[in-house]
């Protein structure tokens, strides 16, 4: 299965195994929760799909590489202490708390997170001296005379032994106490997250052209070459730095990253294009309806893979203005949510201002745990953390303008909320005209061509654009998309008297 296949399925598990009964006990005893095993070639999100479960779920995550762990770092070490049994004192045997135990309960201590997920990758490669009490933890959760805490449960990984020389073939008895998921690349998921998250155009317009270049592994005279998921993400990200920075991305950089000569190489020459397309079209004059006919003269004469190139400036930018509004509808949804609890509090009500100030510092508080634990998203710890700064605005209004009672703060609250409302309604409005005028730049490039059926395609398959129009409209993504289904209904019509062979 795909990775977001897997995500589903293991998300699925971990909130059967924290289902409990009237009496807080587990429906699944801890001892018949299987650990999730994925399995798939490296550098395809396994780790990254887990902070994505665990933020969404809102629980603690623990990560830990058995790679390096040692019988002793794993179980902890031994100790002499003296019992009595039948009246006699005996020297017995006892283990210190093991390292990966103590790391979860110092996560509940510090963020106060009573759920979690341990996470445990390579557990395929580990020691020798370690492979046979891994038996034991699998089924009961326990290394050494230390068992992982109740709420948390365990989720494991590994690579395939052709990816890995140092994985050990797991038994029949060992695979009977896991719940197997492989995973294998996908780039059209993969696009999907890629889009959600902002990943460098030039990287997903490459990849539309040249899907066989996503993920690679091959064994060469040379030793290994590969490319991966993974190094497609963090090349983007330096990318980004090094434009904002003004170094030059160069082959060098992207070998570091993309460890195939070939598809290094292909792709440092497709970024040096990207890079024209980008100062040539000049995509913002296009958002803005100010580009003028020589580029769109330019646009139409192009070769098919320039007008990819160009379709994917003119998405990222499109994408980019859809994250503006959704980050600012998520920042107002949790100051809204902090109001409506504050409101009815008693706090509230006799100190207005010492409550808002007070519920700012915990929400402050909150994003601090948050990003030590795992627990929550960027995105949420952003938009909360929106909330505390808004919530300190209006403490000090309320201070300023003396507002010390709750119906006079409650005005002032929603003076400044009403504001925030505003600016909101003016940047969807900003970004819906942006749509239309790319739409329009389209129609006047290509016409009715692939191109335009393509942008208005990928409007539709990206969530958070196809989120953003059905809330807010927008008038020629509705004509171009009424026109595309009217037209591919002709088609389906032709090709349907053609069949009958009237002839």
């Amino acid at each position: 299965m795909n990775i977001k296949q897997a995500k589903q399925q293991i998300r699925n598990a971990a909130q059967s195994y924290f289902t409990t009964d009237e009496n807080g006990a587990f429906l699944i005893p801890v001892e018949r929760q299987r650990p999730v095993f994925m399995i798939g070639p490296p550098g395809i999100g396994k780790t990254a799909v887990m902070e994505q479960i665990a933020s969404e779920l809102g629980v603690g995550l623990v990560s830990y590489s058995m790679t390096h762990h040692t019988r002793q770092s794993a179980l902890g070490l031994p100790f002499i202490v003296k019992k009595t049994y039948g009246g006699r004192e005996y020297s017995v045997s006892e283990y210190t708390m093991s390292e990966i135990i103590a790391s979860v309960w110092e996560r509940i201590e510090n963020d106060g997170v009573e759920k979690g997920i341990l996470f445990l990758d390579e557990i395929n490669c580990v020691s020798e001296t370690l492979a046979p009490s891994m038996l034991q933890f699998l089924q009961y959760k326990t290394f050494g005379t230390h068992r992982v805490p109740d709420g948390w449960i365990v989720v494991t990984a590994g690579n395939p032994p052709e990816y890995n020389n140092s994985v050990r073939e797991f038994d029949v008895v060992t695979w009977d106490r896991l719940k197997r998921i492989d995973v294998e690349p996908d780039f059209e998921v993969w696009k999907e997250y890629a889009l959600e998250k902002g990943v460098h155009p030039a990287v997903v317009t490459y990849l539309d052209i040249k899907k066989d270049d996503f993920y690679c592994v091959e064994s060469t005279v040379s030793g290994k070459q590969f490319v991966t998921a993974r190094g497609w993400v963090d090349l983007s990200d330096m990318i980004k730095l090094y434009e904002k920075k003004g170094f030059t991305v160069d082959r060098e950089l992207i070998g570091q990253y993309l460890q195939n000569p070939k598809i290094a190489r292909d792709f440092a020459t497709y970024y040096d294009l990207f890079v024209k397309y980008k100062s040539d079209y000049q995509v913002d004059k296009i958002l803005n309806g100010t580009a003028d006919y020589e580029i769109a003269d330019r646009a139409k004469s192009a070769a098919f893979d320039e007008r990819l190139s160009l379709l994917g400036l003119v998405f990222d930018a499109i994408c980019a203005e859809v994250r503006k509004v959704s980050a600012c509808e998520n920042s107002l949804t949790a100051l809204m949510n902090n109001v409506k609890a504050l409101r009815v509090s008693p706090a509230f009500m006799t100190a207005p201002a010492a409550a808002l100030r007070a519920r700012a510092s915990a929400l402050f508080d909150e994003c601090e745990r948050a990003k030590r634990s795992g627990a929550m998203s960027a995105e949420s710890i952003k938009s909360q953390t929106d909330a505390a700064k808004a919530l300190e605005k209006m403490a000090s209004a309320a201070e300023k303008e003396n507002a010390t009672d709750s119906a006079a703060a409650f005005a002032l609250i929603k003076r400044e909320f009403d504001s925030l409302t505003s600016g909101l309604k003016a940047l969807a409005a900003e970004t819906k005209g942006k749509m239309d005028c790319a739409l329009l730049f389209c129609e006047k490039a290509f016409g009715a061509e692939r191109e335009t059926a393509l942008l208005v395609t990928e409007m539709t398959a990206q969530k958070a654009v196809a989120k953003f129009i059905g809330r807010y409209g927008c008038e020629q993504y509705f004509r171009f998309n009424r026109d595309l289904l009217i037209t591919e209904r002709h088609n389906e019509i032709t090709r349907e008297i053609l069949d009958l062979n009237l002839d």
